[in-house]
């Protein structure tokens, strides 16, 4: 994903919501007493107003634990975009406490990004992710180039507002809340407002939290719906529509920026938004009078991407709370009318019963059949909520999807699970790319270019063509037809047509190198597989084709100007790393023999085994990868196209790369680092050693024949992937230095 792009953009609009404007505090209000229910006066009802403004939106949590302190209770609670999540949790009775643990656990990361993660994707996805890591949400069809609606579809956040509104699931009515509620969004195609008092809690915070250009709007009853402070920031008219006596708003904007703070491109896209939205706030706030309470919490220093300093900015919403204290104390009661006030936000009279019906809504062009055989939930039984979350993001991760989103419908005996898989609007047939450098500032460098279309859904069962072709210094191409054999089936065929061309430096007993040699590849492939799990495979295939020696390799050692192959391969591969190429939990397993016989066609009679394991872990604040390679011919004899380079970066990176070549091969290395920087622009540092060799048989490695490498690096994660610059060191007292942009510990065992 890319990470360090769409976190730029997030943190630039959210830092644009609307401002206040020069409306007055409010003074004290009159004296309240106890409700109309015997044990008192009636009371005036209070209507709590919560704003937008991106993370600081927890300040609303701060003051919602002030105003239980003194005991003001809320009647009615509306929000726009953050101060939409607020209220919603605070109306369905969830405890101050519990929201504050809440937002302090919870993953904000994961809410500016769609996949729910790479180990929810199968192994035919993750296999050349590498290759293709930048994925900007461009599709094409027969009538363009399409985009998407947003950078980020919501999908995760979909999932997170699930789990916060969890109780009310079956509440279609929002005055059914323990405190009636509204939701402000935007409507997009006409941009009026629009008050969400119905349907589903957590689509309604979803819409109202969709800022444009960010998050994909968000459609209810046919209305394309985004952000609620493009028409109303600040809701002061919808609570006092829905009957509030007394408002107490409370307003987390900033003011305008001055001259020296817009010298960036994004601050003066989030000035002029400002500017745009300024008009309704300004409106908004001059319907408080006299009896109502402003509260603003000095959010000076805070921006709106600040979602991990949650306990400071809770503070900084009671702080500000506090300074209205003798206002409020006039809406308290006592304490009997609290505990009957608390009672009533604790009823929780809307949980869902079991599940008595599954009913699938598939917005795409794959059967319902299709998504119906992928869910595990069993009918008669309660919403298994793990279990389904788990199941939708196997779903999206095949790619198919734009948000894949549930609900639960009351019905006789139970509730029914609604399940939307809408299809990506710029789909079905999607671009990613690719670049990757290295280069050691002495005798190599490699750059490629890549890029890759991949057409989905082009039958019920989910058939799929993608082409991927590298250009540069290793030219590549490859192209499958992946078609799967039943619904719910694991079970695929894949036929492909694959060419690659690898350059190498040829080195001479001393170490120096004296020309450079290149070999290229051509190959087709018919595979049958099956998946074991959702990252895990096994396949079994024929592969025909041939080989291609450079001039120099071709004088060099006698060789025609192609080399027949032909054979079986069978392979088992294991892939849960979090990420290809800087991962930091998760492991990679790769197990192949390939099986070169004359009678299908090639010149050479052998087996080769390859191994290959590599693993990530976290450990205490730094990050531990280790990796084991094994390439080895274990019948017959290879030739020279079929040999294992090693050199270059992470593969013996004191050596050059081809330095170190051979029939077989054995890698080992290990590294750790540390990242710092927080998780918006993280940087890292860190160590590494490597050991290993190739020889002419295995059997004759011996321990003191390992060559061995020493490296220290440091680096940024990009987009783009991981730009590193590293130094290395070999026990032939000799220096290597590598700047490079991306390398997958599943590389060597890929080519």
């Amino acid at each position: 994903m890319p990470i360090f792009l769409i976190s730029l953009l997030c943190l630039a609009f959210w830092c644009v919501c609307p401002q206040s404007a020069g409306a007055a505090d409010a003074v004290d209000s009159t004296a309240a007493a106890a409700p109309s229910d015997g044990q008192g006066p009636e009371r005036p009802k209070v209507g709590l107003v919560l704003s937008g403004g991106g993370a600081k939106g927890l300040a609303h949590v701060g003051v919602l634990r002030v105003l239980e302190e003194i005991r003001v209770p809320v009647d009615y609670i509306a929000g726009t975009s953050a101060g939409s999540a607020v209220a919603a949790m605070y109306a369905l009775g969830m405890p101050v406490d519990e929201i504050e643990q809440r937002f302090i656990d919870m993953n904000w990361l994961s809410s500016f990004r769609d996949n729910p993660g790479r180990i929810y994707r199968p192994v035919r996805r993750t296999r050349e992710d590498w290759r293709y890591p930048v994925v900007p949400g461009i599709g094409v069809s027969a009538d363009g180039v399409h985009l998407g609606q947003g950078l980020i579809s919501g999908q995760n956040l979909g999932f997170i507002l699930n789990e916060l509104t969890r109780d009310a699931a079956l509440v279609r009515d929002f005055d059914q809340l323990a405190i009636p509620f509204r939701a402000v969004a935007t409507d997009l195609e006409t941009g009026e407002e629009v008050v969400l008092r119905e349907g589903s809690l957590a689509d309604a915070v979803r819409a109202s939290m969709s800022i444009p250009g960010v998050y994909a709007p968000l459609t209810l009853d046919g209305r394309v719906l985004v952000d609620g402070g493009v028409a109303n920031n600040i809701p002061i008219s919808v609570v006092q529509d829905m009957g509030a006596d007394v408002v107490i708003a409370v307003d987390i904007t900033d003011p305008l920026a001055s001259g020296d703070r817009l010298r960036e491109a994004f601050s003066v896209v989030g000035q002029l938004t400002t500017m745009l939205t300024r008009e309704n706030a300004v409106e908004q706030l001059a319907r408080l009078g006299e009896k109502d309470v402003l509260i603003r919490p000095d959010l000076d220093g805070v921006t709106s991407a600040d979602f991990y300093q949650a306990a400071k900015i809770f503070e900084i919403g009671a702080t500000a709370a506090r300074q209205k204290a003798s206002a409020l104390h006039g809406l308290a009661v006592v304490p009997a009318q609290w505990q009957a006030y608390q009672a009533r936000r604790a009823e929780r009279p809307f949980r869902p019963g079991p599940v008595v019906a599954i009913e699938i809504n598939p917005e795409s062009r794959l059967s319902e059949e299709f998504l119906r055989s992928r869910l595990h939930q069993q009918l008669g039984q309660p919403l298994d909520v793990a279990q389904l979350e788990l199941d939708l993001k196997h779903l999206y991760g095949l790619g198919y999807h734009e948000t894949i989103s549930y609900n639960l419908r009351p019905v006789e005996g139970g509730a029914a699970l609604e399940l939307r898989a809408r299809e990506k609007s710029w789909g079905p047939n999607y671009l990613s790319f690719g670049l990757g450098f290295e280069d050691n500032f002495r005798d190599y460098t490699n750059f490629n270019v890549a890029a890759s279309l991949r057409m989905t859904e082009l039958n019920r069962l989910g058939g799929e063509w993608q082409t991927g072709l590298q250009l540069g210094t290793e030219p590549y191409l490859r192209s499958a037809w992946f078609q799967p054999l039943g619904f719910g089936s694991n079970q695929f065929v894949e036929a492909a047509v694959e060419y690659e061309k690898e350059r190498f430096n040829l080195f001479d007993p001393s170490g120096e190198r004296f020309a450079d040699a290149d070999l290229s590849h051509r190959q087709l492939e018919l595979s049958l597989g099956t998946a074991l799990a959702i990252n895990t495979e096994v396949r079994l295939g024929l592969t025909r084709g041939y080989a291609s020696p450079g001039e120099f390799l071709r004088y060099l050692a006698e060789l025609d100007n192609h080399v027949h192959r032909g054979g079986v391969e069978l392979g088992l591969v294991h892939d849960s790393l979090d990420d290809p190429l800087l991962p930091s939990r998760g492991m990679f397993l790769g197990v192949r023999g390939h099986f070169e016989r004359p009678g299908l066609g090639s010149e050479r009679n052998n087996d080769r085994l390859s191994l290959m394991v590599s693993g990530a872990m976290p450990w205490r604040q730094y990050r531990l990868l280790g990796s084991f390679y094994l390439d080895s011919v274990v019948r017959g004899q290879a030739g020279l196209e079929d040999v294992v380079l090693l050199g270059g970066f992470r593969r013996l990176s004191g050596y050059g790369y081809g330095e170190v070549i051979g029939p077989d091969a054995a890698l080992a290395s290990v590294s750790g680092y540390r990242e710092f920087g927080g998780p918006f622009v993280p940087f890292y540092a860190g160590l590494g050693f490597e050991t290993g060799n190739a020889w002419e048989r295995l059997r004759d490695a011996r321990g003191n024949d390992l060559r061995h490498s020493w490296s220290a690096f440091a680096g940024i994660d990009t987009f783009l992937g991981p730009v590193q610059l590293t130094g290395a060191y070999n026990d032939e007292n000799r220096w290597s230095v590598y700047l490079n942009i991306g390398y997958y510990l599943g590389r060597l065992f890929e080519q």
